[in-house]
């Protein structure tokens, strides 16, 4: 059994609770359909937290492997599983292992993930080898601005973030992470969102990249 002691953030996993069934009512829900649209076949979800995905997948999705280290996030995101339109199996688990052989899926779905692994490279290795040729990677995170002074200011404040966040990292080039993993970016829309009134307006991307 995979030790995950490093994966508890027993009280951002409630704050996150709370913060984000209120970004569900600020405009979450619309990014997590476009981020699903079109997915089929069998899935795997990396981070899948409290399950907010799950209602979002589309019918041509035949399975749902949905992979989640922190215990509290991961009982909810059982939960979210039992209501879920199509076939999803929660997981206990973490990216830089995943259990499963090489091509075993169509997709692979991260959301709001990347920012806060130990290692985004490692995680996206393991992606791209559990995918099958052709398959796509969906991403929605939040990354580094491209503007110099926000960079700067997220530079300075991410270690601040990083022990009150779960341990992310708001100033993470991810877009160049994922090219470096060997995947081809096909399509990434960047803008700035707030999740919620009284949250930071931080720099997104959300789009699909595939495995050559």
């Amino acid at each position: 059994m995979q030790d995950l002691s490093a994966f508890q953030h027993p009280r951002f996993a409630r704050m996150y609770e709370r913060l984000s069934a209120e970004a569900e009512r600020h405009g979450m829900t619309g990014l997590r359909r476009r981020l699903l649209s079109g997915l089929s076949g069998r899935v795997v979800e990396v981070g899948a937290g409290n399950g907010l995905n799950f209602p979002h997948y589309p019918p041509q999705v035949s399975e749902v492997v949905a992979i989640e280290p922190e215990d509290r996030l991961r009982a909810l995101g059982e939960r979210a599983a039992a209501l879920a339109p199509v076939p999803v199996t929660v997981v206990r688990g973490h990216g830089g292992s995943l259990p499963y052989d090489a091509g075993s899926f169509d997709a692979a779905v991260v959301s709001l993930v990347l920012c806060s692994v130990p290692d985004s490279a490692v995680l996206l290795a393991e992606l791209r080898r559990v995918l099958r040729p052709g398959g796509e990677l969906r991403f929605f995170e939040h990354v580094r601005s491209a503007n110099p002074v926000r960079g700067v200011l997220q530079d300075l404040i991410t270690p601040l973030w990083r022990l009150v966040a779960g341990d992310c990292r708001p100033n993470r080039d991810t877009a160049a992470a994922i090219r470096e993993a060997g995947f081809v970016i096909e399509d990434a829309d960047r803008f700035v969102h707030r999740a919620t009134p009284g949250s930071p307006a931080l720099t997104h991307i959300l789009g699909l990249a595939r495995r050559p």
